[in-house]
């Protein structure tokens, strides 16, 4: 039996109203240094260059994952019927910290630090010594199931399918909160829907032929967010602005010329894996803060790349083709801009579902009528199109406008 709290406690939330909490061990988790952190980061990295009430944060994206895992595992009869005590606990609290080891910046960190967030995460989870004391006295051998839930080693593969998948508590979430605080409508879709058709079978998390169409709709509802927001030219001018940077940063660094006024990048300048102490206190607030003592930097390219950053003076951008990239090179040479610094190019593909043959559980599965179970771009036409069709893609070139005579982004 596992400690609940004296009284269910209740966070106000404007995608889910509420966020529910009745256990004793989500509740520290939430109140821990390392979640708390999350507060200072940012869900959108660039976005909230191009809308600007896109200012939330991890913090309560976390919450909103936490909260639709734990409407999947008391609500959904089969999911509800399909795991005990112990696995429920597990799920949500891997939901809630699904992101914990993000850095600032979304993504565009990920490139600086070349190590993925779920590297960082895994290690918090099980080495921190608070989260990983709150999971260990709730039950022994609980961080570590909880860090197989974010890697897909689960023993128990529904886990995984409920927190990070195709159909999963993450994305809903996301797309919901994204689409509300962005201001669009792309991002919205029937959540409630979708849960009331979740089954399970086999092992894994079905849905009814009659919630096809719930789920068709979650997935344009992914196809338009990450070209409308997440793939926005202007929040990947900005994010590749940051990149610039620290490039620069890194080659300064290598000359033995990193300016004094940076001490929280040296050890990520350094090339090596942060440790957790030094990774606690990248977030965006010290950046903002570095950002600001950079401007100020005797280096011209940190000072100007620092300043746009700071003022919203972004690149420009354009086709990449090799004719427009050859031209800027040229412009940015008379200009005396070294392209190492001021030309970035960026692609980026999108589907908004694709199947995966070697994981089963990252396929969305769909019982029909008949008690067959087909890959949903077998039982929907739509989903057929968007997985068999042409791959659309975006590579663009960003370099600063005034070269063009062309105003910044």
């Amino acid at each position: 039996m596992f400690r609940k709290t004296d009284e269910v406690k209740v966070l106000r939330d404007p995608v889910h109203g509420y966020i529910h909490v009745d256990y004793d061990v989500i509740w520290k988790l939430i109140n821990s240094k390392w979640f708390q952190r999350l507060r200072r980061i940012r869900q959108l990295g660039g976005a909230h260059m191009v809308y600007h009430t896109a200012d939330h944060t991890r913090f309560s994206h976390s919450l909103g994952v936490y909260e639709i895992v734990r409407r999947m595992v008391t609500e959904v009869p089969d999911i509800a019927g399909a795991l005990d005590e112990r696995e429920k606990i597990t799920v949500m609290a891997a939901g809630l910290l699904h992101d914990i080891g993000h850095g600032p910046y979304s993504h565009a960190f990920e490139v600086i630090t070349k190590c993925p967030h779920e590297t960082y995460t895994c290690m918090i989870i099980e080495q921190d010594p608070e989260i990983r004391g709150i999971l260990e006295q709730t039950a022994e051998g609980l961080s570590k199931d909880v860090a197989d839930v974010i890697r897909h080693e689960s023993s128990n593969p529904i886990l995984p399918q409920i927190v990070s998948a195709q159909l999963d508590a993450d994305r809903m979430d996301y797309l919901l909160r994204d689409a509300y605080f962005t201001g669009t409508k792309y991002g919205e879709f029937d959540l409630e829907r979708i849960l009331r058709v979740l089954r399970v079978r086999d092992g894994r998390i079905v849905v009814k032929e009659s919630g096809v169409y719930a789920v068709e709709n979650y997935i344009m509802a992914r196809y338009h967010m990450y070209w409308q927001v997440y793939y926005h030219p202007i929040a990947r001018s900005y994010e590749n602005l940051i990149v610039s940077l620290f490039a620069r940063l890194r080659d300064l660094e290598h000359e033995g010329k990193l300016p004094e006024t940076v001490p929280v990048f040296e050890p990520l300048l350094k090339g090596r894996q942060l440790t957790l102490e030094e990774y606690f206190v990248l977030d965006e607030y010290a950046c903002s803060y570095a950002f600001e003592m950079l401007r100020k930097a005797e280096d011209p390219v940190v000072g100007d790349l620092a300043s746009r950053l700071l003022d919203r003076r972004l690149f420009d951008y354009m086709e990449a083709s090799e004719e427009n990239i050859g031209k800027v090179t040229e412009l940015l040479k008379k200009a005396g801009l070294d392209p190492a610094y001021y030309l970035a190019r960026d692609g980026v593909r999108q589907k908004p579902y694709e199947p995966y043959s070697k994981d089963a559980g990252n396929a969305i599965w769909v019982r029909m009528h008949g008690g067959n179970i087909l890959e949903i771009s077998y039982a929907s036409n739509i989903v057929y199109s968007l997985v068999n069709g042409p791959q659309i893609s975006d590579d663009r070139v960003f370099f600063p406008g005034e070269i063009t005579g062309r105003q910044s982004a």
